[in-house]
């Protein structure tokens, strides 16, 4: 039997770990049963820099670049951000509810934030991505299943259609299912 690479609060041992206090605790007795898959990059396409990582951690400065203005004030997070390097990044530990998926639902469950684990892919929705990004969140996966009852992985497009797109049509499911290397 493999040992656990995802302690008791749910870090993850071959992550880097920047804490993020966009966060709080998941209701009683919820079990992480959902992978909700996203995309992010900022400004978008733009796949340098730390601004996703300043977003998270409430750091960005709104007036570094005009798209900066509409994320004023947003407290945003995500448990895992995956860079295009195929670099691991948590920032919330999965035992804690992180802010990723907003108004969402998932199998006639509304709330998906409570029962999921959000990992955030640095990309877009017209860039393919990265071989390092697929074998780096098939590893992940599989922690994550070892881990927790996890029954599902979906993308935010899946559980908030018609508000967002990611990750978009390039993400190669496909590929997410392969075995881990």
């Amino acid at each position: 039997m493999m040992p656990t690479l995802i302690d008791d609060a749910g870090w993850y041992a071959h992550a880097h770990r920047i804490p993020s206090p966009n966060c709080d605790d998941r209701p009683p007795d919820t079990l992480i049963e959902l992978v909700v898959i996203h995309s992010i990059s900022l400004p978008p396409g733009v796949f340098t820099g730390n601004a996703v990582i300043e977003l998270f951690t409430n750091r960005l400065d709104c007036d570094a670049h005009p798209y900066y203005q509409a994320l004023r004030g947003l407290r945003v997070s995500a448990h895992f951000l995956i860079r295009r390097d195929g670099a691991l990044i948590q920032f919330v530990p999965c035992g804690l509810r992180a802010w990723h998926a907003g108004a969402s639902s998932w199998r006639d469950r509304a709330r998906c934030n409570d029962f999921s684990v959000g990992i955030e892919l640095e990309g877009s929705d017209d860039t393919p991505f990265t071989d390092a990004q697929y074998a780096c969140l098939r590893t992940l996966a599989v922690a994550l299943r070892q881990r927790y009852p996890i029954q599902d992985f979906a993308g935010h497009s899946d559980i908030a259609p018609g508000r967002k797109t990611d990750p978009g049509p390039l993400f190669d499911w496909r590929r997410l299912h392969e075995p881990a290397a």
